[in-house]
């Protein structure tokens, strides 16, 4: 919230009080208290007025500093608490001296100046992160005429949107950015992926991918200086990103009180570790989700005779399929979600199900979301238990934005979250195994829920409750690593329930180009998968740009086909006997299948560590300046570059990290470090860069003889070995679908031997390196490459 005029001023109606002294800091075993007053005191006289902050900074974590900041702490226990994992047994380092308090925890510290002068600095090692010093952590408070103007300028949605108060309090924290320091993150953001000159509100909306609203708000950035800031807050916090003071990144939340952590690192991909060591790893999805998902589309028509003429089809022209979606309609009309199948159309659900599993080797998912329909059988149950998330007297919420008369379940009550569980139980038990989670975003904030919490603050909150109901259903009835959802909303630890796609973006170019920005933003905020529909949701893509979409989409970690009012499947775009979309897709489906042996080491390195899967160049590059502004490619895993062309053209320009010669996979192209490059690629050669010392293993897929990722990933796979530089290694690991250890792999270069080191294995697989292969035999631990 901007509430500067200029440099010197601020906005009519706007008392700003900032923290100026240190008056008075206090030390524990964990923790340095400080009262900070708005000005200096210069005498007892001068403390009987206010308002003071009082500021605690502990450490719960390493390398992660805990700030609070309070004005008054008399308020209700009723607000939303994101799920942290928090120690609170750990002990940092502290010191005090005459003119400073220091605070250390790991290799990350906070230095506060005592006395006059506010100042507190960050560190890590010996490298300033950021900090504030004259006018940065301050309170405002905003007077009736300023809340009337700001009302009189922001309409009142009546249901969804933040409500406008009378008058607030709000605490601010503004801290230092550096010269040509960028930042990025704050969750799923389709606007320009550097968020530097932007202001960020995090608050939940069904926006599309087109607009500064989101779907996934996360308020937690990082800097290409290699820290991350994480504010604990549920409400609608307000970034001013070099926005308002244009050396700053300001954040500001309305009530008596703001938390926010400072996490450090060696690097951005350190930082992203122990930020999700905070707040959640990511799950491992099962390892067949990996594959290619086909959906019916949203309002097209459908019936058992279209679904299977759909997966019939795929298989006939040898397209790998793994999962099938059944959009809306697989419930009737007017009655979603009542959980049960429309029988007009799906007269044997069981059977159908049976059939897909059985018959064509096929999971399954079906849509759902978190809204009754008064038209629903489950309407009059909701209301009658109490269900329901109600209005102000009592009465159930409703509206008819979605399905007419539609409530919407309360996760808050334990009894709601029970039957809610109960009936995708009996979905699972028919078949289904795996659930699209819909909406999310359009929450009431005029309410009231079963446990009193704070209806605005669990307006973004309540997609954790909804996401984490479903997941745990997933869980308890397939077991742990066997849950994966589809979902479209999500907020701070959301990344425990992946996995989460972009959302509604139009079937062209530059929605290509958001959904890439919005997808690398997420996955800046400790989210590990990500995926987007494949051909745009909207309208109809020509056919240039499905093909180009499905080369982006197969070389995303997750990968579905989707659409709105026409069907997805690659013969529609083919005309006049042309199968070119048939082959695009079939050639990228099964690179994706051969590159399943390397795509389960990463997922599996994801949830072990939290390091995106699928990540900007300037997380895998930090210290590469050119790196910083690159939003048009990204890494997959730690040693693939992906450049989808998104141009009629066929124009893929990217930039090569300075590390040495990156391969590309397919054509043996060499690259060297540190340059730019432009390149005329067909719809079969969008670059796909190896990194210089690296190991990428493929399996022995083939869609001729294999239409499932899961199959044996080290038997005749093909482990190749790029760019290695004489005194380098390079190493890898290959699970099984099960995620158990196959083999590890290191190779070391010593002129022009490479010696290649691994598990003894009951497998044969093969070892190349500079386009000699030799034979790795099964029981044997090594073999060496003579180049």
């Amino acid at each position: 919230m901007k509430v500067a005029d200029g440099f010197w001023l601020n906005k009519k109606g706007y008392d700003v009080r900032y923290a100026s002294q240190a008056y008075q800091v206090t030390t524990t075993e964990n923790s340095i208290k400080v009262i900070a007053t708005p000005y200096t005191v210069m005498n007892r006289g001068m403390t009987l007025g206010g308002p003071n902050l009082e500021i605690t900074y502990s450490s719960t974590s390493e390398n992660i500093i805990k700030v609070h900041i309070v004005h008054y702490k008399g308020g209700l226990d009723n607000i939303p608490q994101f799920e942290l994992n928090e120690d609170t047994g750990y002990v940092p380092q502290i010191t005090q001296t005459e003119d400073k308090a220091e605070l250390v925890s790991g290799d990350t510290k906070v230095v506060i100046k005592i006395g006059d002068d506010w100042d507190v600095q960050f560190y890590h090692k010996d490298k300033h992160l950021t900090g504030g010093a004259w006018r940065s952590t301050s309170i405002i408070n905003e007077s009736q005429f300023a809340a009337n103007a700001r009302m009189e300028m922001q309409e009142d949605d009546e249901f969804f949107n933040y409500p406008q108060d009378p008058h607030r309090t709000y605490i601010r924290e503004q801290l230092k950015t550096d010269i040509g320091e960028c930042i990025y993150g704050f969750g799923e953001k389709f606007t320009p992926f550097v968020k530097n000159g932007q202001v960020v509100e995090t608050w939940n909306c069904d926006g599309g991918t087109c607009s500064d609203q989101s779907y996934k708000n996360i308020p937690f950035y990082i800097s290409s200086k290699g820290y991350g800031v994480f504010v604990n807050s549920s409400d609608k916090v307000s970034f001013e990103v070099n926005s308002d003071t244009v050396s700053k990144v300001t954040f500001t939340q309305p009530g008596e009180e703001l938390e926010y952590f400072v996490i450090g690192g060696n690097n951005l991909e350190e930082v992203l570790e122990n930020y999700t060591t905070l707040t959640g790893k990511p799950s491992l999805p099962p390892a067949y989700t990996f594959g290619l998902w086909l959906s019916t589309s949203f309002t097209t028509s459908y019936d058992e005779d279209t679904v299977m003429s759909f997966i019939d089809g795929m298989r006939d022209r040898k397209i790998p399929l793994q999962v099938f979606h059944f959009d809306c309609f697989w419930m009737k009309e007017y009655e979603w979600c009542n959980f049960e199948w429309d029988k007009d159309m799906f007269p044997d659900p069981e059977g159908l199900l049976k059939r897909l599993h059985e018959d064509k080797g096929l999971e399954v998912c079906v849509w759902i979301n978190s809204y009754i329909s008064q038209q629903s059988k489950l309407f009059d149950i909701g209301k009658e238990k109490g269900y329901f998330i109600k209005n102000l007297d009592g009465s159930v919420f409703q509206a008819d934005l979605w399905q007419p008369g539609m409530a919407i379940v309360d996760f808050t009550n334990p009894e709601a979250c029970d039957w809610f569980k109960g009936m995708l139980k009996e979905l699972f038990k028919m078949g289904v195994n795996n659930i699209k989670t819909d909406f999310g975003e359009r929450i009431p904030t005029k309410c009231k829920y079963y446990n009193g919490m704070d209806p605005i603050k669990m307006h973004n909150y309540y997609t954790y409750l909804y996401n984490k109901v479903v997941f745990e259903a997933l869980e308890e009835y397939f077991g742990k690593d066997k849950a994966c959802l589809f979902a479209r909303s999500a907020t701070v630890g959301g990344q425990k329930f992946p996995v989460h796609w972009g959302g509604d973006c139009y079937a062209e170019y530059s929605a290509m180009a958001e959904t890439l920005r919005g997808g690398l933003s997420l996955c800046s905020s400790g989210f590990g998968f990500f995926s987007h529909d494949m051909g745009g949701f909207e309208a109809t893509a020509p056919a240039d740009v499905y093909k180009r979409w499905c080369a982006f989409g197969l070389l995303s970690t997750h990968s579905r086909l989707h659409g709105s009012t026409s069907y997805r499947v690659p013969w529609v775009y083919d005309k006049d006997g042309d199968t070119e979309a048939c082959d695009v897709l079939r050639h990228y489906t099964v690179l994706k299948g051969r590159l399943m042996p390397y795509l389960w080491a990463q997922a599996n390195k994801t949830h072990q560590v939290g390091v995106p899967m699928m990540r900007s160049m300037v997380i895998a590059f930090t210290d590469d300046t050119a790196c910083k502004y690159l939003d048009q490619q990204y890494m997959l895993g730690d040693n693939l570059c992906i450049v989808p062309v998104m141009n009629e053209e066929g124009k893929a320009e990217f930039y090569v990290p300075d590390c040495g010669t990156w391969t590309d996979i397919q054509s043996g192209e060499k690259y060297e470090g540190g340059r730019y490059y432009t390149r005329q690629c067909d719809y079969f050669q969008t670059p796909i860069l190896a990194r210089p010392n690296s190991i990428v293993t493929y399996g022995n897929f083939d869609a001729e003889d294999k239409m499932t990722v899961l199959y044996d990933y080290l038997q005749d796979a093909e482990t190749v070995i790029y760019g290695l530089e004489d005194g380098k290694s390079a190493s890898a690991v290959i699970y099984d679908s099960e995620s158990n250890k196959l083999t590890q792999i290191k190779a070391v270069r010593n002129g022009n031997v490479i010696d290649v080191t691994y598990d003894a294995s009951d497998r044969s697989f093969k070892i190349t390196a500079e386009g000699k292969t030799v034979d790795a035999a099964a029981g044997s631990t090594s073999v060496q490459i003579t180049l």
